[in-house]
């Protein structure tokens, strides 16, 4: 019998390995600057063309390397950075591993411009899926110039299941944000297709977070700053009353490397808990120093996941250091000068004793103690009050418990609707209640206003533009560049809805109209919880965007839980409720109205 068993060629080896290290577009961005990193650069310039599909260039003033190391640098596992095994534990460099470069010159058309300090000219170097096409001397500065082309062109596969350009454009400013917040002693600059989305000079690490996202983070944040025998952690944490549900900025890193860690995450959590609203999140930008050799990055491809040898005692020293941060910051007491609607208190004057003394008046015919006889109506036509409500056995199943009824049918709702009650009754300012042919009806009337909404914003998504009304001051809004890029793609979306915004140059957007019916929202807070929804949900589909910008439109917009209701307003919201075609169920899947059957009400008083 023959032997099966044989060596893979390098080419198919180096795919192989391409697909656990470079597994889109980012992956390319992330190791190149990584390398710059490593190599001393002071400025790097990291160019896109159609989100890394068609060229990905990457510019450094490092190092450089000569043309022996130029050309071993594509192979697998050449690197500079580790000698032996024991280096693993004690590293001081982003990369380690060296199969960065022979992965992307596996799947891409690579061209490298190197030159070192002391060597006249450089190396031009030309990689085509692993083979080597050319390698000439040529007059560059000193640095590198990585220019990756046609990224997975012999791998059909892997190019047909990118996301949209600007999905993968996300991405790829996800991975360089990652890079430069913990780099601020390095300029940066980013261009995509031409558009400068990034010029940040090097400064502090406060800087470099209001410089990637904005001015108005730079208010929120409070400093965390500890240093002990086990590990150095430094950054910075939100202020309570900036928590949001979604979109909060959350980054750890440790030893100038990125990382996930859900264990830490929860240390920094513990400190706001009673702080803020339950769900919510706090923005936090955390930098952990820590000996190499107690923490081991070798675990998994991407290096995001890393472990700790002292894990639970630097647990307890965050968590510590982030209660020290929230409470200093609590110490500080506010004085409050809102003085609208306050009781006027005159200043004491011991000049002036010849005060008015206030004058109360009072009924001296009033007794507490004296019974009142309430008058007798005498009750007439008291059954037409219940005409109506007789109790129908047909109606109800016998299976069925406490609210668990639904409406299964249009034509079961149009009877429900003939036969309910005209009175309606607010229950602790949340529920909607009302008789029924088959019992009581109970409503969740934000729920209910969140499904009428909904649906109406889903049939302005078919018209060409939705109601809208402009705004007499405009209101600014900034958002983070890779915010920028999902706001542009659901811009036809929210423009059916009634927005209008109006770019005013770099992240910032003018707010000129906003959809009828949204008196007394906040806007601002609005557009940014929609774009932070189209961010989370990365959608790619028409169909899937527009459920999820009206979905967070018509639950910001909805009736908040415990605003009192007239009774014409809940019979509003009922009679509209009734004309949707899912009355059951809220748009995020939650159940808008219960029924406690005639028979079930019975048996409480049996």
């Amino acid at each position: 019998m023959s032997d099966i068993i044989q060596l893979l060629p390098d080419s198919v080896a180096n795919q192989i390995a391409a697909g656990e290290v470079i597994q889109r577009p980012a992956s390319v961005v992330k190791e190149l600057v990584e390398n710059a990193v490593d190599a001393g650069a002071r400025n790097i310039h990291v160019i896109i063309v159609d989100a890394g599909r068609t060229s990905i260039q990457v510019i450094d003033d490092g190092k450089g390397m000569s043309a022996t190391d130029a050309r071993l640098a594509f192979e697998r596992h050449a690197t500079s950075k580790i000698r032996k095994a024991d280096d693993l534990f004690n590293l001081h460099t982003m990369g380690f591993r060296g199969e960065a470069l022979a992965s992307i010159a596996a799947v891409a058309q690579v061209e490298l411009k190197t030159r070192m300090e002391d060597d006249e000219v450089g190396t031009h170097l030309s990689i085509s899926a692993s083979k080597v096409v050319a390698q000439e001397p040529v007059a560059c500065p000193v640095g590198s110039n990585f220019s990756v082309e046609n990224l997975f062109f012999n791998v059909p596969a892997r190019r047909k299941f990118l996301k949209s350009n600007s999905t993968e454009l996300n991405n790829i400013l996800a991975a360089f944000e990652r890079i430069v917040l913990v780099n601020p002693h390095i300029s940066f600059t980013f261009h995509s297709n031409g558009v400068e989305v990034f010029n940040l000079r090097k400064g502090n690490h406060r800087q470099r977070i209001t410089d990637v996202f904005g001015k108005k983070i730079n208010q929120e944040l409070l400093p965390v700053d500890v240093d002990t025998t086990v590990c150095r952690i430094t950054g910075f944490v939100g202020k309570p009353e900036f928590s949001r549900k979604k979109g909060a900025h959350q980054y750890f890193f440790v030893n100038e490397r990125f990382m996930r860690h859900p264990f830490f995450h929860k240390a920094v959590m513990a400190a706001f808990e009673r702080l803020i609203p339950v769900g919510e999140q706090i923005p936090y930008f955390i930098y952990l120093n820590v000996a190499p050799e107690d923490i081991d990055v070798n675990i998994h491809p991407t290096k995001t996941e890393i472990k700790f040898e002292n894990e639970q005692a630097i647990w307890q020293i965050l968590a510590a250091a982030v209660k020290e941060a929230v409470g200093k910051f609590n110490e500080v007491p506010s004085i409050d000068f809102d003085v609208h609607g306050k009781p006027e208190i005159p200043m004491f004057d011991p000049q002036n004793l010849h005060t008015n003394i206030p004058k109360v008046s009072a009924d001296p015919q009033y007794n507490p103690f004296r019974q009142h006889t309430p008058r007798q109506h005498e009750a007439k036509d008291w059954e037409t009050l219940y005409r109506g409500m007789e109790r129908n056995v047909q109606d109800i199943s016998q299976e069925q418990g406490f609210f668990d009824m639904q409406v299964e049918s249009h034509d079961m709702a149009q009877g429900i609707m003939a036969d309910k009650s005209p009175v309606h009754y607010q229950y602790k300012g949340c529920y909607i209640m009302t008789a029924v042919k088959s019992g009581l009806m109970i409503i969740d009337q934000h729920r209910a206003h969140m499904r009428i909404l909904y649906d109406g914003y889903m049939r302005q998504q078919e018209r060409v533009a939705g109601s809208a009304q402009k705004v007499l001051f405009p209101e600014v809004v900034q958002f983070p560049p890779s915010d920028v890029v999902v706001l542009e793609r659901i811009m036809p979306q929210l423009e059916r809805l009634g927005f209008e915004l109006t770019s005013l140059g770099g992240s910032s957007f003018a707010i000129n109209s906003v959809p009828s019916g949204i008196e007394g929202i906040n806007v601002v807070n609005l557009v940014r919880s929609m774009v932070e929804s189209a961010v989370e949900s990365d959608a790619a589909r028409h169909d899937e965007i527009t459920h999820g910008l009206a979905l967070c439109l018509a639950r910001q917009a909805a009736i908040p839980p415990g605003q009192v209701l007239g009774d014409a307003e809940m019979e509003n919201i009922v009679n509209q409720l009734f004309a949707c075609d899912n009355v059951n169920y809220a748009p995020d899947g939650k159940v808008i109205l219960s029924i406690l059957p005639q028979n079930e009400i019975e048996k409480l008083f049996n």
